[in-house]
């Protein structure tokens, strides 16, 4: 789905412009109020991992506190709509990930601010691939096998999401076109009860992301029939991509930052380059790396051109798989 502009530069590049980052001006410190970043997922998570991860080493480098308030729902637009709102002095952030790229299509004109007119793109912290987990009861053994066992009983076969729109599910429509399949969408309210379905074996597959998959690996009783990265991911090796069957295939999850619309430049460049130096501190990086996700060094005109390709995307899935909320 991700155009090759969308994945990290060479090591060489990556690592000069992470040195020149590191050497970014901190923030101003003297006599702040605690910056609000609002996370529009639930605790526990990716988002909720990463987002803390930053703001925490955010804190301790800038002497500023960042308290991270989790304000999940409605696909992420509870959230969302706070932050628009808010005034435009930096003191309030929004940590989103991929759904806020696909509620414009999703929601349209019932969506309560304008993602494009209401927000600045600050830095997109962190992509990684998604994944189809299978319960150990479940016969096929790769991405081949999968299709030819849908394409035998079609509307058989189930697959797990928490969400309807959220990058799984698009993941999900995605591959039921372009493998010509009906693979049921199933959702659940929550991630621990389709976990637990899944290694009981009730329901078929769960689409993921790599990092909640390595948790649940960890655990046993399933195993990670594919990932839909273009390149071998380091933390599921010998998983093969669904771009080995379906050339092409490409889904990813993602994370960023954003400010209210109105703020100040000089205050969106100055948290960009703090952001940037963060991620490149070797505790941080290793422990995204371990987890999954890639990060590269990004301005904010590059992660507002990434969410341009986003808003397109998703756009042309939802309005082909017919995907609702009603």
């Amino acid at each position: 789905m991700a155009s090759a502009s969308c994945r990290p530069r060479p090591d060489m590049r990556r690592r000069a412009l992470l040195g020149g980052m590191l050497a970014a001006p901190r923030l101003a410190r003297a006599e702040a109020r605690a910056v609000r970043v609002v996370n529009a997922y639930a605790a526990g998570g990716t988002a909720d991992i990463v987002c803390r991860l930053l703001f925490r080493s955010l804190a301790e480098r800038t002497g500023r506190a960042y308290v991270v308030e989790n304000r999940p729902g409605a696909a992420g637009t509870i959230a969302a709509a706070m932050v628009a709102r808010a005034p435009p002095d930096g003191e309030t952030l929004l940590y989103d990930a991929t759904a806020f790229a696909v509620n414009p299509a999703l929601f349209g004109p019932k969506l309560p601010y304008s993602a494009r007119e209401d927000f600045l793109p600050v830095y997109l912290s962190l992509v990684t691939p998604n994944t189809i987990i299978a319960t150990d009861r479940f016969p096929p053994r790769g991405v081949r096998a999968l299709i030819e066992a849908a394409k035998a009983a079609p509307g058989r076969i189930d697959a797990g999401t928490t969400g309807i729109g959220s990058a799984q599910h698009i993941t999900l429509a995605l591959f039921n076109a372009m493998a010509g399949v009906e693979i049921n969408h199933v959702v659940y309210r929550d991630a621990p009860t389709l976990r637990n379905d899944v290694a009981a074996g009730r329901v078929d597959l769960q689409v993921s992301n790599v990092p909640g998959t390595v948790t649940l690996l960890a655990g046993g009783k399933v195993r990670a029939l594919a990932h839909t990265g273009l390149a071998p991911v380091a933390v599921l090796p010998g998983v093969e991509a669904v771009a080995e069957t379906l050339p092409g295939f490409e889904t990813f999850e993602w994370n960023g930052v954003f400010l209210p619309a109105g703020t100040p430049e000089g205050i969106r460049q100055s948290l960009n380059q703090a952001l940037n130096a963060i991620a490149a501190e070797p505790a941080v990086a290793a422990r995204v790396a371990a987890m999954g996700g890639i990060a590269w060094p990004n301005a904010p005109a590059e992660f507002a051109q990434f969410l341009d390709r986003q808003y397109a995307l998703h756009a042309r899935v939802v309005r082909s798989a017919n995907i609702r909320i009603d």
